[in-house]
């Protein structure tokens, strides 16, 4: 479906005095749907300052189909007669189609995408029009839509984060005896698999989908017949405008419903969230693709080369990602400090929700898909991966082969660590140590204590649950697909 073409901000805001002084010169109030208690007509650099119309009109299809869902609630009540509801249906449909088609005519005097519609709908069929915002207000509308949007988005972000997920769980399978050393103060730790590390990012991702989930429901709630903040006394329906919407439940308390924004919050806090796992799984390919690792190269199609040096392959796209999830940290905080001091119920500075919850969204969803494209693209060299995987790294392995020989783990860990001392010394690898070597730091090491003295070896030998031995990881894979 055709996106409707967003407006320039700059252009909008200059076209401020030009419409004020146009309808100055008719004898109106701008914005006359809602001016009628004024003698004049607001300043032009105020209703530009004030207007959320520049960015809230994104959310136009979803306030079109919550008033839809009010006028046919409307009618059924006895508010509206049947006739001026089908008018008014099929005239919300008309500016639905403008606006997508790219022909609605935006007036900054109309303040937001409610009266903008509105204006436009009465416009179009006349006196009917008018009686659209009959029992509610701007308050519950624009809380109604947000929820709309936003349900609608999460399950596009769940969905993304989905198929990235998808995407390493088979890169996982691929690579299940692909040895690599696993890291700590990144410093080589112990040997894992190219596999058990995807995993973990597997796990992240579970997680943000599982926050996500929950997000969605708590925006599951409809607002709608709050009114500005206590209802209203007309006999309106709220559970069918809810059915309709498909929302399970409706809000309990009108003030809660009209200034409530924990929903906002819940999305972006796991939006937050899910961009730092984005941002760390981009650093690591960032350490990865280095000269320093060389564990991977980045395919050409998602790098940049520099306007000075002709031999540079540039990781901006991850680099970006990485930077970008301080924007999504951003939008949680900003979205915390307008909520911090407000006082029940509604309040314009609830206004600066939607650009927090758009921003989010435009960040996050670029990066789930742009990552999802690439893992798939890169070249991971496995001989890199496996020779940096051995060598000291062993030292818990030999550990714990005096344990199960019966010495005490403090001590076997410092005869190990004597080892390491005298083989670092000599430059010489635990690999390249002899059986004669070991005995003369412990008499515990028997002839069988250098067998499989290996980074496979090593791997091999941690199946447990959670471990990255391949048959520990197939269990868990097997996991997955049966979840």
């Amino acid at each position: 479906m055709k996106k409707a073409r967003r407006p320039n901000p700059v252009a909008v805001k200059a076209s401020a005095v030009a419409a004020g002084k146009t309808a100055r010169a008719r004898g109106e109030a701008s914005g006359g749907l809602i001016r009628g208690r004024f003698a004049r007509a607001r300043l032009p650099e105020v209703e530009a300052f004030t207007a959320s119309l520049p960015f809230d009109r994104r959310l136009y299809r979803h306030d079109i189909r919550g008033s839809i869902a009010h006028a046919r609630m409307l009618a059924r009540t006895g508010l509206l007669r049947r006739a001026e509801a089908a008018k008014i249906v099929a005239g919300l449909r008309a500016v639905e189609r403008e606006i997508a088609a790219g022909r609605f005519r935006f007036e900054l005097a109309d303040e937001d995408i409610h009266l903008a519609i509105e204006r436009r709908l009465t416009e179009r069929i006349g006196a009917p029009g008018r009686k659209l915002h009959t029992a509610r207000s701007r308050n519950d509308q624009v809380a109604l839509d947000l929820r709309l949007y936003l349900r609608d988005e999460l399950a596009e972000v769940i969905a993304l984060a989905g198929d990235l997920r998808r995407t390493l769980v088979a890169l996982a399978r691929r690579h299940l005896d692909t040895v690599m050393p696993g890291y700590t103060h990144l410093q080589r730790a112990q040997p894992i698999t190219l596999a058990h590390h995807l995993a973990a990012y597997v796990e992240m991702l579970a997680r943000d989908r599982e926050r996500f989930a929950q997000a969605m429901e708590r925006t599951a709630v409809m607002p709608l017949g709050a009114g500005a903040l206590a209802g209203t006394t007309l006999p309106i329906d709220r559970h069918a405008v809810a059915r309709e919407l498909g929302f399970a439940r409706i809000s309990e308390n009108s003030l809660d419903a009209v200034s409530d924004r924990d929903f906002v919050v819940d999305f972006l806090a796991a939006a937050a969230l899910c961009a730092v796992h984005l941002s760390r799984m981009a650093e690591e390919i960032i350490l990865w693709s280095s000269a320093e690792f060389g564990f991977v190269a980045l395919p050409d199609e998602f790098s940049t080369g520099s306007s000075m040096m002709p031999h540079k392959k540039n990781p901006d796209l991850l680099e970006l990602i990485r930077a970008k999830s301080g924007r999504v940290i951003g939008d949680l905080v900003a979205m915390l400090t307008v909520l911090k001091g407000l006082p029940l119920a509604y309040n314009s500075d609830l206004q600066e929700d939607k650009e927090r919850v758009f921003d989010a969204l435009d960040t996050l969803k670029p990066a789930l898909r742009l990552l999802a494209m690439l893992w798939p693209r890169l070249g991971f060299d496995a001989a890199a991966m496996r020779a940096a995987a051995g060598g000291f790294a062993l030292a818990t392995d030999l550990a714990e082969y005096l344990v199960r020989h019966g010495v005490a783990f403090r001590r076997a860990h410092e005869i190990v660590g004597a080892l390491v001392r005298e083989a670092s010394a000599a430059g010489r690898s635990l690999e390249d140590l002899t059986l004669a070597d070991l005995r003369r730091h412990s008499g515990a090491f028997g002839r069988d204590a250098l067998r499989g003295l290996s980074a496979q070896g090593s791997v091999r030998a941690r199946n447990l649950p959670g471990g990255p031995a391949a048959a520990a990881m197939r269990r868990y894979l097997r996991r997955l697909e049966s979840r």
